[in-house]
């Protein structure tokens, strides 16, 4: 019962995060799964079973705050269940020896992507009003989908940023179209995990604690994602994906590195983690108190009835 709390909890958490920054509920979740000594296989299966009742909570609720544009989401989504289907596949064909620090080696590196993403850059602005194309979209969504599913999540962290960086869609409709998209890709996943593993390798109750967790956020986080600094926010993950599963790869066959060697590489991460959060709340008071300082002259500006000095800084 209290490891069902803490899937529930988890799944709370990873929602609010996913919710907001467009990412990291997969991994989030899949690399405390795989920290408690769940086969990766089963694992992945677990997170987007839960995946299939969360996205589509959080598709409703990005909906109703107009943060979806089902263009996209149709442009991304069928491509990313047919990568996700195959990457379930591909992954369920693998030993637990060889899957394990596989998808350790996936997570890592989206855990490295995400701190340095929003630690240096936060979210990127663009022009807007270009549509989108399938000849962006498509590929994308393929290789999102089947990265989503060899390493337990992977469809935010590689889908959010690049439509982000094309500057061609704001960053509230990026978020909630990513969530959206990514039902499609959950449901893809599942069948080829239950086509691969079968329905025993899943724990049902863990996917239900994780289910409830994300659903009562899901609502939340797409309120949130108006509200919250995704910078900091980014940050915080980042580094606990990278943490985590630094632990996992270092106590693996693959290394199966002594204490002390352990020890010096928690250090080294941990003072990089600390100097990241820093760094993201230090920018994001920067950048707020510009804002404010653009918007006040603009409207002592528009008082005096002169052109603003600051105007199109923003």
């Amino acid at each position: 019962m209290q490891k069902l709390l803490l899937l529930a909890l988890v799944g709370l958490g990873a929602q609010l995060v996913d919710g907001s920054l467009g990412m990291a509920y997969g991994v989030t979740s899949t690399t405390l799964l795989l920290a408690i000594g769940t086969n990766p296989a089963a694992a992945s299966a677990t997170v987007h079973l839960a995946e299939i009742g969360t996205t589509l909570v959080s598709g409703a609720a990005h909906w109703k705050f107009g943060n979806v544009d089902w263009k996209v989401v149709a442009k991304i989504g069928i491509p990313g269940a047919v990568g996700a289907f195959a990457g379930a596949t591909f992954l369920s064909s693998l030993s637990t020896e060889t899957a394990a620090p596989l998808m350790s080696v996936i997570l890592l590196a989206l855990g490295v992507y995400v701190l340095v993403r929003f630690t240096l850059a936060g979210l990127p602005k663009g022009n807007l009003g270009k549509p989108l194309r399938k000849r962006f979209l498509a590929p994308l969504g393929l290789v999102a989908g089947f990265v989503d599913s060899t390493g337990g999540g992977g469809w935010g962290p590689v889908g959010t940023p690049a439509i982000l960086a094309s500057g061609r869609l704001e960053p509230r409709k990026t978020i909630g179209s990513i969530d959206t998209s990514e039902f499609l890709v959950a449901v893809a996943a599942s069948i080829g995990f239950i086509i691969g593993i079968g329905s025993e390798g899943v724990d049902y109750a863990w996917v239900l604690a994780l289910l409830l967790g994300g659903m009562i956020a899901a609502p939340v986080a797409a309120w949130l994602v108006r509200h919250i600094p995704p910078r900091v926010l980014g940050s915080l993950v980042g580094g606990l994906i990278i943490l985590t599963n630094t632990r996992t790869l270092l106590r693996s066959d693959w290394i199966d590195a002594p204490d002390a060697v352990r020890y010096a590489f928690y250090a080294a991460i941990y003072a990089v983690w600390a100097a990241a959060i820093a760094w993201s709340v230090r920018q994001h008071r920067a950048n707020r108190e510009e804002e404010q300082r653009v918007i006040a002259e603009a409207e002592a500006a528009a008082a005096r009835g002169e052109e603003p000095t600051g105007a199109g800084t923003l």
